[in-house]
């Protein structure tokens, strides 16, 4: 059984023939370029640092909150700089980088959450929260000092010393992804 005409001509189009090319490779060319130029300003990790940035300084951070792990400022700042090393191109420095973040944590509350019908709480939450400083010295208008707080749920029947260990890890992944998303991809 022979093919309809149409089907025919539009393999023809698409896959060309022996003496031409068909317009196959060249669409898949222009929808490439389309979708790279489309990006604007943004880069393959999603950062909208001005290319001038070359450099950033994380001071170590420091906590007034009552209650956490004492090394937690110092894990925190270690997991701040590791970021940004890994999905910018900025160059850590001790001092005067052309963009400079500092913090304090001002809160380290486990909280009662889902009562239960004997008045005691089901659920508990460990909620962190770190007060943010960040200046751009190549443009003041980027600078803030914000709040940033996350919190993970537990079971009742944990101590917060047992949930700790797996809790503080990921509050403190989703914070530095947070003030990573305000400074360096301005959302």
């Amino acid at each position: 059984m022979k093919k309809p005409e149409f089907l025919m001509s539009s393999k023809r189009i698409f896959s060309g023939s022996s003496d031409r090319p068909g317009l196959f490779p060249y669409m898949v060319v222009a929808f490439c370029s389309l979708l790279i130029f489309s990006c604007g300003p943004y880069s393959f990790t999603g950062t909208t640092l001005d290319p001038t940035i070359k450099t950033i300084t994380v001071s170590t951070f420091t906590t007034s909150a009552a209650g956490g792990p004492v090394n937690l400022p110092l894990q925190f700042t270690e997991r701040l700089k590791e970021y940004y090393q890994r999905y910018t191109s900025l160059k850590v420095v001790p001092a005067n980088g052309d963009i400079a973040l500092e913090g304090t944590f001002t809160g380290y509350d486990v909280l009662p959450v889902a009562a239960t019908a004997t008045d005691q709480a089901a659920r508990n939450r460990l909620q962190v929260t770190v007060q943010v400083r960040f200046a751009n010295n190549k443009d003041d208008s980027k600078n803030f000092d914000q709040a940033f707080s996350f919190y993970q749920d537990f079971p009742q029947n944990q101590t917060l010393t047992q949930a700790e260990p797996q809790l503080l890890p990921r509050i403190q992944d989703q914070l530095v992804l947070d003030i990573f998303n305000k400074t360096a991809a301005d959302w």
